[in-house]
């Protein structure tokens, strides 16, 4: 059988051969050679396939992948990242534009390099074909228990006596939660009106206009709505994307419901003062672990009311969440416990270097302006510690700069507008948790930006 696979295969026999002899080694020892045989009769192959994509280089800048693109012998390819170009990624594109719009946590790529082993995954065809799991439910008891496990773990959330339901990221789980307690106020003639504090995560805007409900509508800064005995959803994105604080519900009345959105919540991000207790808190894998494209997320529900209606809303939008991307989040999580800290010490370390450098690097400008920060305790870290954001919240000081996107766009820089988070446009959010070489391209473009500055200052 290995002949046989060694033959058919389109990558080098060595690499093959090795990664086959180590499998049937592994095989062997834990499971016992007739076993063995039967293991490397289904998974060799696709063992093999994956671990020569990944052993493509792209001189550090770029990615093959098993699904990626092909090259003119029919064999994966490198895509490359931003600024980068060649058969190997390797010839930098010196004019380029440093790309810091979008959210893509690839700064935890290098994590999961460093621990290939435990985080791969080998799949069978016949995978969970059904809808369903075998106690009739589309929730993973098995991943459900540890996120639970993982939130005691971090002491970032109370999940004892509290409902957990899945989502296609938190992209789903916002809108279902929205439309859940919109149902709160049935009785009432008029929509519920959506709010949330500015600078404001978008999607909460977008969402609502686009599906254009009858049963809400967004109106925009909460400040406007501090008493009132309206129907009322507030967000509270703690903490804020885009500027990082850890903000807290300020609408009150009778009828208002609140729905914490607690994507950044881990220590990577920010100091964890407390673990979050609230009645509606919502998570996503892709801040946790860097898998965006995985399409997890998950809230944490205290009424059963609420609760149901979720699930109802997800089960008649997707039929829930794909038995794979459960796997792969139960893999992920799984291995997230298993090394302990190291994830988290990872990531605060690679933000807080970052955050640092961006710092430094604008400390000697009087043209652009950061959001400030306390240090606060963190009881993860059981000390003191700094936030480390995902995005630099820059204002534009000059009072002709009224474009700040306009500004940092003639500089090769591409942010996102301030008016999308309900802001002035003298504001940009920066991303800070894309790959290295989008921030090394970052900073390579704010220091000649901020040396012309300090330059025109001293002729």
């Amino acid at each position: 059988m290995v002949k046989q696979v060694l033959l058919s295969s389109k990558y080098p026999s060595w690499m093959l051969f090795s990664v086959l002899l180590n499998l049937f080694l592994i095989a062997n020892t834990f499971v016992g050679g007739e076993w063995a045989s039967l293991l490397l009769n289904w998974s060799s192959r696709a063992a093999a396939e994956a671990e020569a994509v990944a052993e493509i280089g792209c001189s550090g800048h770029g990615r093959a992948y098993l699904d990626g693109l092909l090259g003119d012998g029919n064999e994966p390819v490198c895509e490359c990242n931003t600024c980068y170009t060649g058969p190997n990624c390797s010839e930098f594109i010196p004019h380029c534009t440093a790309n810091a719009d979008g959210g893509d946590p690839l700064f935890l790529e290098p994590f999961w390099m460093q621990h290939s082993t435990s985080s791969a995954l080998v799949v069978s065809g016949w995978h969970r074909m059904s809808y369903n799991y075998n106690d009739n439910t589309w929730i993973s008891s098995q991943l459900e228990s540890l996120i639970r496990k993982l939130h005691a773990f971090v002491s970032n959330a109370v999940t004892r006596n509290r409902y957990i339901v899945f989502g296609a990221g938190s992209t789903q789980i916002l809108n279902a939660a929205a439309y859940a307690l919109s149902l709160e106020n049935t009785s009432s003639q008029s929509p519920t009106r959506v709010i949330a504090s500015v600078p404001y995560y978008s999607l909460y805007k977008n969402q609502v206009e686009y599906f254009d409900s009858e049963k809400f509508e967004f109106e925009g800064d909460d400040h406007t709505w501090r008493n009132t005995s309206a129907n009322v959803i507030e967000f509270v994105t703690s903490p804020n994307n885009p500027d990082g604080q850890l903000n807290k519900a300020i609408v009150d009345g009778p009828n208002v419901k609140t729905i914490y959105d607690r994507a950044y919540y881990w220590p990577h991000f920010t100091p964890i003062p407390a673990p979050a207790d609230e009645d509606f808190m919502v998570f996503t894998l892709s801040k946790l672990t860097g898998h965006a494209g995985s399409r997890f997320g998950w809230a944490i529900i205290k009424d059963e009311t609420v609760f149901n209606r979720m699930i109802i809303h997800i089960q008649l939008n997707s039929l829930g969440v794909s038995k794979d991307t459960q796997l792969r989040a139960f893999k992920l999580l799984k291995a997230v416990l298993e090394e302990g800290t190291e994830i988290f010490d990872f990531g605060y370390r690679t933000m807080k270097m970052r955050w640092d450098r961006l710092v430094t690097t604008l400390s000697l400008s009087n043209r652009f302006s950061l959001q400030k920060f306390n240090p606060q305790y963190c009881i993860f870290y059981c000390k003191i510690r700094d936030f480390s954001p995902a995005y630099a919240w820059v204002k534009c000081e000059r009072e002709e700069d009224n474009d700040c996107h306009a500004v940092l766009k003639a500089a090769n820089i591409i942010g996102r507008q301030g008016n999308v988070f309900g802001s002035k446009d003298r504001y940009v959010r920066l991303s800070l948790v894309r790959s290295q070489d989008d921030f090394d391209i970052l900073i390579q473009r704010l220091q000649k930006l901020v040396s012309e500055e300090v330059g025109s200052q001293t002729t």
